[in-house]
C-alpha cells in the first residue's frame, strides 16, 4: 500500500491506494458477446432511456420510433434509419447511456 496527501477544496486528506493485479488468466472473465451484424443504431448524446419501443425479431419502417433517451431533461425520439429487422437490443429501460453506446442492431 502508498499512502498519498490529497488536497480537496483546502481539507487535506491522507488516503491509502493499493495496487491491484491482474487476475491469473484461468480466472479472466469471459469476453462480452459481439452484437449482430447489422445497421448500427448510437446514443447521439448521453442520457436515460425512458422506454423502448420495440423488440428483437420486429419489423420495423424508417423513421420508427425504436426508443426514447431522456437527456437534459428532454425527450428525444431514437429513430430507425432504415426499414429491417430488430436483430438485438442492447439496453434496458431505465439504463444510463453515453454518446456512441450502441442502443440496437437492425438488419
Amino acid at each position: 500500500m502508498k499512502k498519498y496527501r490529497v488536497n480537496v477544496n483546502g481539507t487535506v486528506y491522507e488516503v491509502e491506494l493499493e495496487e491491484i493485479t491482474a487476475p491469473a488468466a484461468s480466472a479472466a472473465p469471459a469476453a462480452p458477446a459481439a452484437p449482430a451484424e447489422g445497421r448500427r443504431v448510437v446514443s447521439p448524446m448521453p442520457g436515460n432511456i425512458l422506454s423502448i419501443n420495440v423488440a428483437a425479431g420486429e419489423t420495423v419502417k424508417k423513421g420508427q420510433v425504436l426508443m426514447i433517451l431522456e437527456a437534459m431533461k428532454m425527450e428525444n425520439e431514437i429513430l430507425s434509419d432504415c426499414d429491417g429487422v430488430v436483430a438485438s437490443v442492447n439496453t434496458a429501460k431505465g439504463s444510463s447511456v453515453e454518446t456512441g453506446t450502441l442502443l440496437c442492431v437492425i438488419r
